[in-house]
């Protein structure tokens, strides 16, 4: 035997060892063209959930824009409910297109498997056929076919067998490459199914919370706006009380700010909190911040945010404390509370929180969800609040407070040097600011 036979003889049965048939196991019973009907029909319901949730958020972003009454804040909460519900339907909407989906994929990789399986058989009786005459010495083969005239005949045959063959080979490695990009487009749809079942909690959870919250508005007000501001009045006192008494703490710590250690003003070190940005007010001296806060000063950025709206890290770090201030004191501080320290020399504080979903310990990359806004702590209506320190300089503290008799407040602390402006290391791209009473 010929040195070119042996080398592709042991070719084929190298070929033939090493490509297995693929099984089919496809468990929906539906056709492709059913589920394809059906992916239609979820998504034309998709848009329409995604206009109706609009509208909401068009009515919610006016209210908020009128005075701050118990009837606008009852209206608010109401129409955040409402739009929760909505989110809550468009995203069972995206669980079921994700599934039928994974469905239609699963059925296109069976069907690549077959074409394989049958690609498969031809070539393994093809390379039997070759492999059987290519054992049969120049002489048997003029025996068998009978004389020269048939040797040609014979190897055209040969030549067009070992055409056929290469025919499906190729064949059969493009099925393959289309069959391992169907399996990598469904690895990527059943990423996408965990993370809107993780979001059908969320907002699930945000359901529950919103409604908690109007109860709890309306028993502590009795529906009555008098007592509404009353409410408000007692709060802006505790307020005014406890920022003198940690304003006055922060002065007295020591700190010397060492700008090496920080990211580069204009660099885009964090990213945005939320996925719909609007702002209401600003860090630092502002219009409004000489008579809202008795420092004079905002300590950091205020989001429009309805209660429930998820808040995301702003960067990769790591999950360092989380807490309620209402626990020790109620409305006199950030409320429900996350801390978070970057890898970038930077450290945020995220305020109001309706529900704390990170862990003290959690690594966080930008866009992991940490919380729920909400309208805890010293808040005259649901936002987001968000603090950037230094982290060289920012850390948890317990301290006993005077303003709060008997309570221990436990709460991120840090020198005032140490209080970043965080549009400075927020993306530049153009937000809408608001012209609006802050909310806290």
């Amino acid at each position: 035997m010929s040195n070119y036979k042996i080398k592709r003889n042991i070719f084929f049965f190298l070929f033939l060892m090493f490509i297995p048939f693929y099984n089919i196991h496809s468990a929906n019973t539906e056709t492709k063209e059913t589920l394809n009907t059906k992916i239609n029909d979820t998504k034309a319901q998709i848009e329409l959930l995604d206009r109706e949730i609009r509208q909401y958020q068009d009515q919610i972003s006016q209210t908020t824009q009128e005075s701050n009454t118990l009837s606008n804040l009852i209206k608010e909460l109401s129409l955040t409910r409402s739009k929760l519900l909505k989110e809550v339907s468009l995203t069972e909407k995206k669980i079921k297109l994700t599934n039928n989906t994974i469905n239609i994929l699963e059925k296109d990789i069976d069907e690549k498997n077959k074409e394989i399986n049958v690609t498969q058989s031809v070539l393994k009786k093809s390379f039997y056929e070759m492999y059987q005459d290519d054992q049969k010495s120049f002489v048997e083969l003029v025996l068998i076919k009978d004389g020269l005239r048939n040797i040609g005949q014979e190897y055209q045959y040969k030549t067009s067998l070992n055409r056929k063959i290469d025919t499906f080979i190729s064949q059969t490695q493009t099925i393959k490459q289309s069959l391992e990009s169907t399996k990598t487009k469904k690895v990527v749809e059943n990423s996408n199914l965990k993370s809107f079942q993780q979001k059908l909690n969320l907002e699930k959870k945000a359901i529950e919370i919103s409604k908690q919250e109007k109860d709890r508005i309306l028993k502590e007000t009795k529906n009555k706006e008098s007592e509404y501001k009353k409410m408000l009045a007692i709060q802006q006192q505790k307020r005014d009380a406890f920022e003198k008494e940690i304003s006055d703490y922060e002065v007295q710590l020591k700190f010397l700010l060492n700008p090496k250690l920080l990211p580069s003003v204009g660099s885009g070190a964090l990213s945005w909190p939320l996925s719909k940005i609007f702002v209401t007010q600003l860090f630092g001296k502002t219009s409004a911040s000489g008579r809202l806060y008795a420092s004079g000063s905002h300590s950091g950025v205020d989001f429009r945010a309805p209660i429930g709206t998820p808040v995301m890290a702003m960067g990769t770090g790591k999950v360092l404390g989380v807490g309620n201030t209402d626990a020790f004191c109620k409305g006199a501080s950030f409320g429900k509370w996350v801390f978070i320290q970057y890898n970038n020399g930077l450290s945020t504080t995220f305020g109001h929180l309706s529900n704390i979903t990170a862990k003290v310990g959690d690594q966080v990359v930008a866009g992991d969800v940490v919380a729920l806004s909400g309208n805890t702590g010293h808040s005259t209506g649901p936002h987001l609040h968000v603090t950037v320190y230094a982290s060289q300089g920012a850390e948890i503290t317990e301290f006993a407070s005077k303003s709060c008799p008997g309570a221990h407040f436990v709460m991120p602390v840090a020198p005032k040097a140490a209080y970043l402006d965080p549009m400075l290391y927020l993306p530049s791209t153009k937000v809408d600011l608001k012209k609006e009473k802050p909310r806290d």
